[in-house]
């Protein structure tokens, strides 16, 4: 795996509103894609806030199915508090979803691909592809 997706770049294809990321996704194998728990229950609260929640629901699962997801686990833990604490001592905290995103992708070495950069780049040594 090389990438992991944020949810908002899941929002954008699941809604077709970008082509450019369409397109980006489908180059790309399967296998060098992961989604996290994180942002599955991002989406899956946007589905059951949405005017036909069960058809949401099911788009998003055809879509979250084709990739590995990843728990915060134990090692997320660990970076999520180091991160926590390295911007809390530099006075520029993120949210603690984001904060849990970051945390997975460094934990796993992969590239956080997402077009919230501005939250993502406070966080040191995590690559980032918008």
């Amino acid at each position: 795996m090389r990438y992991l997706l944020d949810t908002n770049v899941c929002v954008v294809y699941l809604n077709g509103r970008s082509r450019s990321v369409c397109d980006q996704l489908l180059s790309i194998s399967t296998d060098e894609i992961a989604v996290c728990s994180i942002v599955k229950a991002e989406l899956f609260y946007g589905a059951m806030r949405s005017n036909n929640p069960t058809q949401t629901l099911n788009r998003q699962q055809q879509f979250l199915s084709r990739f590995v997801s990843l728990p915060f686990d134990d090692e997320a833990a660990r970076t999520g508090g180091q991160i926590r604490a390295q911007l809390a001592i530099g006075g520029s905290p993120i949210g603690a979803y984001d904060l849990q995103i970051a945390a997975i992708a460094l934990a796993n070495h992969l590239t956080l691909v997402t077009h919230n950069t501005r939250e993502f780049e406070r966080v040191e040594e995590l690559q980032i592809e918008d």
